[in-house]
């Protein structure tokens, strides 16, 4: 990073491909789709560049770059709630609501499975299991103690069993999952 800070390219050809696939599968728990993380990946990188002057060094790189990650995908999660919002009426989107909350589905995807989280402690989660970033690399970049990240991967534990336990007693009582 220091020699892709006073201008070498390769150095900084060289981190790219060395940090990309890590960066691209946190980008990938949350997005839709492959194509919207390749551009929330290439989003990061344009990001790094610009403010690569901003990395101290002799710190940590990776919860730097997750940090950058991290608002980007905000950024856009923001930006894509602001459009969806401005493109459905607002009856029709609480008559969706209605009919979700009224008949729940299986988790089959690891987004609904996750659903019951906040937005803070997925994003933990998967920083810790999906990034395979250490405890303290997912404090720094989320600007948070140690301890408050475990915090939040134990409570979104025992809310993923929570929810997970309801889904085997509906399971248990009708032989299907509603």
């Amino acid at each position: 990073m220091a020699r892709y800070q006073a201008g070498d390219f390769v150095a900084a050809r060289a981190l790219i491909n060395r940090i990309s696939p890590a960066l691209h599968r946190f980008l990938n728990a949350q997005c839709t789709s492959v194509a919207d993380a390749d551009d929330l990946l290439q989003e990061v990188w344009l990001r790094i560049h610009r403010v690569r002057q901003t990395y101290r060094r002799g710190k940590p790189l990776l919860p730097w770059i997750f940090a950058i990650a991290r608002r980007v995908r905000i950024d856009h999660y923001r930006k894509s709630l602001r459009s969806t919002m401005r493109e459905q009426r607002w009856d029709e989107l609480s008559a969706t609501a209605t009919d979700s909350l009224t008949q729940p589905q299986p988790a089959d995807t690891l987004d609904e499975l996750l659903a019951p989280l906040s937005e803070s402690q997925r994003e933990v989660l998967e920083m810790l299991k999906v990034a395979g970033m250490s405890l303290e690399e997912v404090a720094r970049a989320t600007s948070s103690s140690v301890g408050s990240v475990k915090q939040k991967v134990h409570r979104a534990y025992r809310k993923l069993r929570q929810s997970m336990s309801l889904v085997e007693l509906r399971k248990g009582q009708t032989g299907v999952v509603p």
